[in-house]
């Protein structure tokens, strides 16, 4: 099939397209287009206006703004997984991103678009939330932050108002410490859609003392899920399998497991305590293997 017709604008300026937005009860941003367009080919949607925001500089790069990195909206993905900021600052980006779709996807696909979506499955997403990232979005009457928590409602839900706009994603940079990063996730082929996914990111001080610790879960839940109480109760400890193991069962029973054509719940959540104590325990390992002196 082909995509139902549909006016078009490029836009320069955030401006621009929240203006734009406004104007129209019908209109869809698109940057990428890794999901939009596939929908518009098979008419699940028919916006009456695109506003193409792939050209607006505001929404692009990636830069250290205080104690964390910015990136625009419309940052391509490929970008992100290059960029020497990423490596040196956010590692647990830098594992996730080679999960996200294929090269060529990634070569379009924007990081603000994958946010924005807010499929259950996305990885840039998990990430976001486990570091306790924020989402600043602008409508016409201004712009507003916002935290992970109160952006993903549930499965392709956020609470973006109408007219929106997301603009701007902010990872936390950790500072001090050994750090450790780990990211890993189980679908049916490589760069699939996961099943289950699962992110930790580890400080360790000199001693092997967990300082600071982040660990979510994703795919197996309505939104990312951050597990805050295995992280409290991991912080301060040496992090060892048995206090791995006993934080995170009763975080992973807890969530709101999803069921579908795909897995069921049970497996779903036996997946997530599996994978959840892997990263932390790769996490972990890398953390310990850096010297305490670098």
């Amino acid at each position: 099939m082909k995509a139902a017709s549909f006016d078009y604008a490029r836009p320069d300026t955030i401006a621009a397209a929240c203006a734009l937005l406004a104007a129209s009860e019908d209109a869809r941003v698109i940057a990428g287009g890794q999901t939009l367009v596939p929908m518009m080919a098979m008419r699940l949607a028919r916006p009456a206006l695109l506003v193409d925001i792939s050209r607006v500089a505001e929404l692009q790069g990636i830069s250290l703004d205080g104690d964390a990195l910015a990136i625009g909206a419309a940052t391509r993905q490929s970008v992100a997984e290059r960029h020497p900021l990423v490596a040196r600052c956010l590692p647990l980006l830098a594992r996730a991103l080679p999960f996200v779709g294929h090269a060529p996807t990634r070569n379009r696909g924007t990081l603000g678009g994958s946010v924005a979506n807010a499929d259950p499955a996305a990885e840039i997403p998990l990430v976001l939330a486990t570091l306790g990232g924020s989402i600043t979005v602008e409508t016409a009457a201004g712009a507003s932050e916002t935290t992970t928590d109160a952006f993903f409602l549930g499965p392709m839900m956020t609470a973006t108002p109408e007219a929106g706009l997301v603009t701007r994603l902010r990872f936390p940079v950790w500072r001090g410490g050994r750090i450790g990063a780990s990211f890993q996730e189980i679908s049916a082929r490589q760069s699939d859609f996961a099943f289950v996914s699962a992110a930790a990111q580890v400080a360790l001080d000199a001693d092997g003392v967990c300082l600071r610790c982040a660990v979510g879960v994703g795919a197996a839940t309505p939104a990312p899920s951050r597990l805050d109480g295995a992280m409290r109760a991991l912080t301060g400890t040496r992090l060892q399998d048995a206090d791995i193991a006993g934080a995170l069962a009763p975080a992973i029973d807890a969530l709101d497991i999803m069921v579908d054509s795909h897995a069921s719940a049970a497996y779903r959540r036996r997946v997530a305590l599996t994978l959840a104590r892997r990263v932390l325990m790769a996490a972990r390992d890398e953390a310990l293997a850096k010297d305490s002196r670098a």
